[in-house]
C-alpha cells in the first residue's frame, strides 16, 4: 500500500470515529438534558439521526447502539432498549437523502416510523420486562385517560400512549437533528459522504437482472446472520435454563431456610399434644404467630404448615390461614395432597422429599419439606412449604425479553459491521476486478494501453487472497496485452513480408510482359476505390466490410498469376492474336486457379485471402452476360471481388500502353466501361466506379512502380 493511500485511509477512520463519537455525546446530551428539564419525553436520539444525515449506516447505527451501552452503565434498563435504537438508526438511513432536501412529506413519514419503532416496540418490551406492567409515569396515567375515554384495555391504552409520546419526542428529536445538520458547513456533510465508508450498502440490495442469483453478498449476509442468530440463541437458551434453575434453587433454599428456624423452634415434646388439645396447649399460639412472621418474611411463601403424615391421611399440627383457604384446626386429618400422596411411602418411612413442584388446584406451587425427627430418627411430623411460582413466569419471560434485546441488538450491529468488512475488503475488490475484467477490449493499442491503467488504477490492498488474486490478474493481463502487441507486431510483419512477395511474385509474371508497367498494383487501387464506394452506398454493403476489403486489395496482384505459363511469344506479340494463340491465352485464367489451389493445399487450412485471390485468378475475365471464360458464368455467380476486378483491369487495359496499342484518353475509356455495364460488367459495379472519377482518374495518371 502506498504511503498516500494508507494515511487516506487512517484519515477515513479518523473520520468515522469523530462522527461516531459526535452522535454518542449528542445522544447523551439530550438524554441529561431531557431529565434535568423533567420533560416526559426521551430526546435521545438526535445524535444518531445527525449521523445518518451526516455519514450513512455504519456510524449512525454504531451510535445508536453504543449510546444505550453507555447509558446503561447509569440506568442499566436502558441498555435493553438498544435493539430499537439500531432499528430506528437504520430507518433514519432510509429516509436520509429526503431529510437532507428538507422533503416534508418523508420527514412526517420519517417521525412516524421511528415513533413507532420506539414507542409501540418498546412499549412492548417495557410491558414485558415490568412483569406485565408499564410502571408509572406521565404515560401510564395519559393510557389511564385514555382508557377512560375509549376503553380498549390497560395493555392497548398504554401501547398507544407510548406510541403518542415517542411521535412528539421523535419529532422534536429529527427537527433539531435536520437544524443541526443546515447548521453545518455543507463541505462536511460532502467530505463524510465521501469517505470510503459511506457508500457501503449495510442493507441487502435488491437483486437486479443480470446480477447472479446467489452473490457473495447474499451468502455472506446469510452465513453472518444464520452464524450469529444461532449463537445467540444458543446463548439465550442456556442463559434460560441457568436462569431457571437458579431461580428454584433459590426458592428451594428460601424454602429450606423456613423450615430450618422452624425445626429449630418448635418444641417436639408438644407435637403430641398439639395435636390432640390444639390451642389449649400453652406456647401453640405464640408459635402460630412465629410461623406467620416467618411466612411473611417471603412474599413468594403461600402456605405454610406442620402434618403428621399417616396412612388414613395428613394430620393438622399447625395450618396458617390464607385468603386463598381457610385453616384446618389441629387434630384435623385431611386428605393427602399431590406430593404427599405421590411420595407417601417416602414420608412414612422418615426418608421423605426435599421438594417438589406441583400445579393443581392450590396453584403453581414449589414445596419444600423438612421432617421433624425424635431421638430415634422416626418423624414425628413434616414442616411444609408452598411458594407460588406465578412470578416466576414473569420474570423468566422479563429476563428473557431483555436477553433478546440485547442479542438482536449486538447481533444487527455485528452483521452491519460484518457485511461492511465483507463489501470491502471482498465484494468490493472482486467486482471492481469484474468490472474491469469486462470492460477490457483488446480490438486496438489504446483499448489495451487504458484497459491496463484501469487494472493498474485498482490498487486493491486487502493483505489476502484477494490481493494475490488481484496481483495475478495484473501480471497475467499486462503478460498478455505484451504477446498481443507482440504477436500484432510480428502479424504485421509477415503481413507485409506476404503482400512484398505477392508484388514481386506479381512483378515477375508481369515483367515478362515488356509493356504491362505497374498493371498489377493500380489494378489493385482502382479495386480499392470501387470496394470503398460500394461499401458506402449499394446493396452489397452488407457484405463488403474492412477485412473483406483488406483480402481482395491484397490478393487483387495475383489475379494475373497465370500469365506465368503462358510463352513469351504469345505474351508480347506485338500484333492481333491468333485463335489458337488467344486460346492460349484464356488458360492463364484456369492456370492460375490451379496455381492457388495448390497453395491452398499445401498451406493446409481454409484462407479467405487465398480464396479471394482464387477467384480473382479464375474469374476476372468472367462477364456479366455470361459471355465471358473460362466458366461462362454470368451475373452474380460470378464472385463479387472477380466482377470488381474485371472493371479495374480492362480499365487499366485500356489507358495503358501495350505491345499492340497505343493507350485510350480516360474519357474514351470511362465511356467504354459505361458502355459494358449490364453486359461486360456488373452494373453496381459500374456505377460505383464511375461514382469514384475524380479518385480513378487520379490514379490512372501516378506511376505507382516507382
Amino acid at each position: 500500500m502506498s504511503k498516500n493511500k494508507s494515511n487516506t485511509s487512517k484519515y477515513s477512520w479518523l473520520s468515522l470515529i469523530c462522527i461516531i463519537a459526535l452522535g454518542i455525546a449528542l445522544n447523551i446530551l439530550g438524554s441529561k438534558l431531557n431529565g434535568f428539564l423533567g420533560l416526559p419525553l426521551f430526546l435521545d436520539g438526535i445524535g444518531t439521526v445527525l449521523t445518518a444525515l451526516l455519514g450513512g449506516g455504519i456510524p449512525c447505527i454504531t451510535a445508536g447502539f453504543l449510546t444505550n451501552i453507555l447509558l446503561g452503565i447509569f440506568d442499566p434498563v436502558t441498555m435493553y432498549y438498544c435493539v430499537f435504537s439500531v432499528m430506528i438508526a437504520a430507518a433514519v438511513v432510509r429516509f436520509a437523502e429526503h431529510l437532507r432536501h428538507v422533503r416534508v412529506k418523508y420527514i412526517l413519514l420519517t417521525i412516524l416510523t421511528i415513533a413507532f419503532i420506539g414507542g409501540a416496540g418498546g412499549g412492548l418490551l417495557t410491558w414485558l420486562i415490568g412483569g406485565y406492567s408499564f410502571g408509572e409515569g406521565y404515560a401510564v396515567d395519559m393510557a389511564a385517560a385514555i382508557n377512560s375515554a375509549v376503553p380498549m384495555g390497560y395493555f392497548l391504552s398504554n401501547l398507544l400512549s407510548c406510541f403518542l409520546v415517542d411521535i412528539v419526542d421523535k419529532t422534536v428529536v429529527v427537527l433539531i437533528a435536520i437544524l443541526f445538520y443546515r447548521l453545518l458547513p455543507a463541505r462536511l456533510g460532502e467530505h463524510f459522504r465521501g469517505a470510503q465508508w459511506y457508500f457501503i450498502n449495510i442493507f441487502t440490495k435488491r437483486r437486479q437482472k443480470g446480477d447472479p442469483k446467489f452473490s457473495i453478498r447474499r451468502k455472506l449476509t446469510f452465513l453472518v446472520t444464520t452464524t450469529t442468530s444461532l449463537v445467540a440463541a444458543a446463548a439465550i437458551g442456556i442463559s434460560i435454563f441457568q436462569y431457571h434453575g437458579s431461580t428454584l434453587a433459590a426458592y428451594e433454599e428460601r424454602g429450606r431456610c423456613v423450615t430450618q428456624v422452624i425445626a429449630s423452634k418448635i418444641d417436639k415434646e408438644k407435637i403430641g399434644d398439639y395435636l390432640e388439645r390444639g390451642r389449649a396447649v400453652e406456647g401453640y399460639e405464640d408459635f402460630e404467630e412465629l410461623l406467620y412472621a416467618l411466612r411473611e418474611s417471603s412474599p413468594e411463601i403461600t402456605y405454610l404448615y406442620i402434618y403428621k403424615i399417616a396412612e388414613d391421611g395428613s394430620h393438622v399440627v399447625f395450618d396458617l390461614d390464607t385468603p386463598h383457604l381457610e385453616a384446618d384446626e389441629p387434630g384435623d386429618v385431611l386428605e393427602h395432597d399431590s406430593t404427599i400422596g405421590k411420595y407417601l411411602n417416602e414420608f412414612l418411612s422418615g426418608r421423605g422429599v426435599t421438594s417438589d413442584i406441583t400445579n393443581d388446584s392450590f396453584g403453581w406451587l414449589f414445596s419444600v419439606y423438612q421432617p421433624i425427627l425424635d431421638d430415634k430418627g422416626v418423624p414425628l411430623a413434616y414442616i411444609g412449604v408452598d411458594l407460588a411460582m406465578d412470578r416466576l413466569n414473569s420474570t423468566e419471560i422479563a429476563f428473557l425479553a431483555r436477553l433478546i434485546s440485547l442479542f438482536l441488538g449486538f447481533l444487527v450491529l455485528i452483521r452491519t459491521y460484518a457485511v461492511w468488512i465483507a463489501e470491502r475488503t471482498i465484494i468490493h475488490p472482486v467486482n471492481a476486478i469484474a468490472d474491469v475484467a469486462t470492460s477490457f477490449t483488446v480490438d486496438t493499442a489504446d483499448a489495451r494501453k487504458e484497459g491496463l491503467k484501469a487494472i493498474n488504477e485498482l490498487e486493491i490492498h486487502t493483505g489476502d487472497e484477494i490481493e494475490n488474486l488481484y496481483e495475478a490478474y495484473k501480471k497475467a493481463t499486462s503478460a498478455t496485452v505484451h504477446y498481443i502487441d507482440d504477436a500484432l507486431q510480428k502479424g504485421e510483419q509477415i503481413r507485409r513480408l506476404q503482400n512484398g512477395l505477392i508484388l514481386v511474385l506479381a512483378d515477375i509474371v508481369e515483367s515478362r510482359d515488356k509493356c504491362t508497367g505497374d498493371h498489377v498494383r493500380k489494378t489493385a487501387v482502382y479495386s480499392e476505390i470501387i470496394l470503398r464506394q460500394l461499401q458506402e452506398d449499394s446493396k452489397y454493403a452488407d457484405q463488403i466490410t474492412d477485412e473483406y476489403i483488406e483480402e481482395v486489395v491484397n490478393s487483387a496482384p495475383l489475379h494475373d498469376i497465370g500469365k506465368i505459363q503462358v510463352p513469351d511469344a504469345v505474351l508480347n506479340k506485338p500484333g492481333r492474336l491468333t485463335d489458337e494463340e488467344f486460346t492460349l491465352m484464356k488458360t492463364h485464367a484456369a492456370a492460375g486457379s490451379e496455381i492457388i489451389e495448390k497453395t491452398i493445399s499445401i498451406v493446409g487450412e481454409s484462407s479467405d485471402y487465398l480464396n479471394e485471390a482464387k477467384n480473382l485468378a479464375a474469374c476476372h475475365h468472367e462477364k456479366w452476360n455470361g459471355t465471358g471464360y473460362p466458366a461462362g458464368l454470368s451475373g452474380e455467380d460470378i464472385p463479387l471481388s472477380a466482377r470488381v476486378m474485371a472493371v479495374a483491369d480492362v480499365f487499366d487495359a485500356l489507358v495503358s500502353r501495350r505491345s499492340y496499342k497505343e493507350p485510350f484518353p480516360v474519357d474514351m475509356a470511362l465511356d467504354i466501361i459505361r458502355e459494358g455495364s449490364g453486359s461486360h460488367f456488373d452494373p453496381e459495379v459500374v456505377r460505383a466506379f464511375l461514382a469514384a472519377e475524380d479518385e480513378v482518374r487520379k490514379t490512372a495518371q501516378l506511376n505507382l512502380g516507382i
